[in-house]
């Protein structure tokens, strides 16, 4: 099964609205500036207008370098060309179909929860879908290869993978190219199906990537989702993930390796709101920037967000974040946040823990014979070695650890 289709440009207004637009007629306020209860409270629309420009005042920006965003925030990043969706793998249960925003499938897994993602949505010209069927194993991967739109050129995208009762599939998700992309990619898992998404952020030095992923699960699904971002000037990942119904399982795994310059951001949220549920989240990024300029810092941002609600009871939940910083002239933001709204838990916990080289690895390895340079790439090795090992294709494994030995070799490490 293999197809190929086109995503950017167009401004077509959606059909779909939620909450109260821009002025609530009652209180004469803006729903989106409202104070939430928690996080899984926050205002969500699919009319890019209900959504104020972000300010490096709000919490929720206060990390972004606003002006690196070419305008994908305020309106002005205008679509000019498209990216290029190409799917291949799966078989004859596996459906691909490219559908215009009047498709009523869209938005099943979540609607967008800020600027950028509503823009995003009323922007894209036609959405692509993957469904896999009932009760069906697909034997190899699938994989979509996003293209980006190219230098100096702006597109926006939607994607939609769907994964009936019982089924189970591995997707790939690769992202490379030049260009600026704002996008909403949907994850629905049906009951008892198995989902592992693989999406890997490989974009050329110049690239501007603002994805939001919306992972709605059903009762007893299982969710992996791995992200891996190792290219690109900026970009900044939104999960969000929904139980819908008793039982889902969902672990996010990430992987992220920023240079001198890169601004990488990863910000999870994980809404406990079905009794019986499980969720873990590991992310693990390094850091090599240069110390001469402030415009060349490495600059990493992961934020954890985890909310149990009352009815909630049962949940499993811990998220760790750890950071490697290799070189000077690099910075890493990591904040770690757990709402529990009922105490009848299993567990519930996190950790995060930024810093440099261990001395006693190195010191270790180095009394055994391996030089100071080999030693301190195969700590960077067995620090990224959790994730990569989780990765059930081979061949991205390999292509993963040769990234980022690559990196390595670049800094002269």
């Amino acid at each position: 099964m293999t197809s190929t289709g086109n995503i950017g440009t167009g401004n077509i207004n959606s059909g779909k609205t939620t909450g109260d637009g821009v002025i609530d007629a009652v209180t004469g306020e803006n729903p989106a500036a409202r104070p939430t209860a928690n996080k899984g409270e926050v205002f969500t629309s699919f009319d890019v207008e209900a959504f104020e420009v972000p300010s490096s005042r709000e919490e929720v920006w206060r990390f972004t370098p606003l002006r690196r965003l070419r305008g994908l925030h305020n309106g002005t990043a205008t679509p000019t060309a498209e990216a290029t969706v190409s799917v291949r793998g799966g078989d004859e249960k596996v459906t691909v179909e490219t559908v215009g925003r009047d498709d009523r499938r869209l938005g099943d897994a979540g609607v967008p929860f800020d600027r950028i993602a509503a823009q995003a949505y009323t922007s894209f010209t036609s959405a692509t879908v993957i469904t896999v069927g009932t009760e069906h194993e697909v034997s190899e991967p699938i994989i979509v290869t996003v293209d980006g739109p190219g230098v100096d050129e702006v597109a926006y995208a939607h994607t939609q993978i769907r994964l009936q009762a019982f089924a189970k599939a591995v997707v790939v998700i690769d992202q490379k190219g030049s260009g600026t992309v704002a996008e909403n990619v949907e994850f629905v898992v049906g009951d008892s199906a198995h989902l592992t998404v693989v999406n890997v952020h490989d974009w050329a030095d110049d690239a501007v990537h603002v994805p939001a992923h919306h992972i709605s699960l059903g009762r007893d699904a299982v969710v992996r989702h791995f992200a891996v971002s190792i290219g690109g000037d900026l970009v900044r990942l939104s999960p969000v993930v929904h139980f819908t119904a008793p039982g889902g399982d969902a672990e996010l795994w990430g992987l992220y390796f920023a240079d001198a310059g890169q601004h990488l951001e990863q910000r999870l949220l994980i809404d406990h709101s079905q009794p019986n549920c499980r969720s873990n989240v590991v992310y693990k990024g390094a850091l090599q920037g240069d110390p001469s300029s402030r415009e060349r810092e490495a600059h990493t941002v992961w934020i954890g967000d985890v909310l149990i609600r009352p009815e909630a009871e049962g949940t499993d939940t811990f998220e760790l974040n750890r950071n490697l910083l290799l070189t000077d002239g690099a910075r890493a933001d990591s904040v770690p946040n757990l709402e529990i709204e009922t105490g009848e838990i299993i567990g519930a916990g996190h950790a995060s823990a930024t810093g440099r080289f261990d001395d006693e690895q190195l010191f270790y390895l180095q009394a055994r014979g391996i030089p100071e340079e080999q030693a301190r790439r195969l700590v960077v090795r067995g620090f990224f070695g959790e994730v990569i090992a989780r990765i059930s294709v081979p061949e991205l494994r390999e292509r993963l650890s040769a990234a980022i030995e690559a990196e390595l070799e670049n800094a002269g490490a």
